[in-house]
């Protein structure tokens, strides 16, 4: 008899890489983004779950490095100075 995969353990070990890989993503930024195209996560089985997470895996290291939470908020508070950015320009 032929054993049946393990869904939820390769869910895990893909959990795990994920966290390895991007250390400032907490697990809920990871399961919330793979899952963003699913209406009805209550009835995901544990089969479509890990395609979904193996997927975003994918596409998450095919995007390259990701800027982590402190360099976006840096960048909004650059962008919300803008003005002074340019009036230092002027002179």
């Amino acid at each position: 008899m032929a054993k049946q995969p393990n869904y939820y353990r390769q869910i895990i070990q893909t959990l795990i890489r994920l966290q390895k890989a991007y250390p400032t993503y907490n697990m809920g930024r990871h399961i919330s983004t793979a899952m963003d195209e699913y209406t009805d996560v209550w009835g995901v089985n544990d089969r479509e779950f890990l395609y979904a997470i193996q997927k975003y895996e994918i596409e998450l290291n095919i995007d390259g490095p990701h800027i982590d939470e402190e360099e976006i908020e840096e960048i909004i508070k650059d962008g919300m100075n803008l003005d002074s950015i340019f009036e230092e320009e002027e002179y």
